[in-house]
């Protein structure tokens, strides 16, 4: 699995790319890029590519101490914040990316 990290100003878009269909036992080996080492949790993190549920379930719990974790939706074109822990993000809110 390939992520790619795309800084803004008050957020990080994490984008995954696999190759083929990823298996459940890949979890033990994916390393997302930590927010904590690269000092960027301060920011919300918002989550993006083809994966299953539990592959985003994975990386939303990974990246618990982001300042949110939003999810984005080709549909809508936009992200939708799923979880935060600061003030001016709340679940629901839509981000323009």
């Amino acid at each position: 699995m390939h992520f790619e990290l795309k800084e803004d100003e008050k957020w990080v878009v994490i984008h995954f790319e696999g190759e083929g269909i990823i298996l459940p036992e890949e979890l033990r080996t994916i390393s997302p890029p930590d927010l904590v080492k690269l000092k960027l949790s301060h920011k919300g993190v918002v989550l993006s590519g083809r994966g299953p549920v539990w592959l985003y379930s994975f990386l939303t719990h990974f990246y618990h101490p982001a300042a949110f974790i939003a999810t984005f939706d080709t549909h809508l074109n936009k992200a939708v914040v799923t979880s935060s822990h600061v003030s001016g993000f709340s679940e629901g809110d839509i981000l323009e990316l």
